[in-house]
């Protein structure tokens, strides 16, 4: 399964970010906290050489709590500032104005240092499509001023939106970067739907995810589905029957019941899980 997704306006997307960077005092990276690593654009980390770092773990409720804490400490020891939040919610928001503070401290004394007091930090908020960005911003802002879908791509140009008198965010497009060298980190994003669907193989994607499950979360099958083997094929079909899946014939639609599955995950229906462990070295 060779999953590759890098339309055209990514490139532009990206070129304009080089531009604006110059601005910027602080990048706010928002990760999915379920994938944090396959979730993070690796182009951002040249892109922002040299200024303030924090990341989101966005969707940290539908992650698993104790991997969280793991995964704050792996972006702590790269000198991240870091937030678990949920958007959606607003769990965790109120934090944030205190840890940008914090992470721009030495830019504050500078200016004031300089006499310029009062002059807002300016924050470049990046993350791949579909990882909660426009939510995030909504949520934060208190008011919808960046659109929000449920698909890749909502977010086509780069605005600027003044939150209050200390902090202003520059909302940026998802982007990905030209290609994905390990493809279990095109299947992580398909699963977590930064990758648009047309261009999946639902089935595939969901054996994918019956793999993961079996070995990582294997009472998560039978507590949803009442499913007892062990074997991929078999759940998916078990699957199919346990939600009456079913094509013309009455044989099992195991498209469907991969677009369910699958479903079931991105919802959190599946319980609280993480697909990532933080390296041990």
């Amino acid at each position: 399964m060779n999953i590759q997704w890098y339309p055209g306006h990514m490139t532009k997307a990206k070129r304009a970010m080089k531009e604006d960077i110059k601005l910027i005092d602080l990048i706010i990276e928002l990760v999915d906290a379920r994938v944090p690593l396959s979730s993070r654009n690796p182009d951002i980390d040249d892109l922002g050489a040299g200024k303030a770092r924090m990341v989101l773990l966005n969707k940290s409720d539908l992650a698993d709590e104790r991997l969280n804490g793991a995964w704050t400490e792996y972006f702590e020891a790269l000198g991240c500032h870091v937030v678990k939040v949920n958007s959606k919610s607003g769990s965790g928001l109120k934090q944030i104005n205190h840890v940008v503070q914090i992470a721009c401290k030495e830019k504050i004394e500078r200016d004031r240092r300089r006499g310029i007091l009062n002059r807002p930090v300016r924050a470049m908020v990046v993350g791949i499509p579909n990882v909660g960005k426009s939510t995030f911003i909504n949520s934060f802002a208190g008011k919808a001023c960046a659109k929000t879908g449920n698909k890749p791509g909502v977010t086509k140009g780069n605005q600027w939106i003044r939150l209050n008198k200390s902090l202003e965010l520059l909302d940026t497009p998802g982007i990905l970067w030209p290609r994905f060298e390990d493809q279990q980190v095109g299947i992580k994003l398909a699963l977590i739907g930064s990758i648009n669907d047309e261009i999946l193989n639902k089935d595939e994607l969901a054996m994918e995810l019956i793999r993961f499950l079996v070995k990582h979360y294997p009472n998560v099958l039978k507590e949803r589905y009442g499913i007892e083997t062990e074997e991929p094929f078999h759940i998916l079909e078990e699957v199919a029957r346990a939600r009456s899946c079913l094509a013309k014939g009455g044989e099992l639609d195991l498209i469907k019941a991969s677009n369910l599955l699958i479903d079931d995950f991105r919802n959190g229906k599946l319980g609280r899980m993480t697909m990532e462990f933080p390296s041990k070295e």
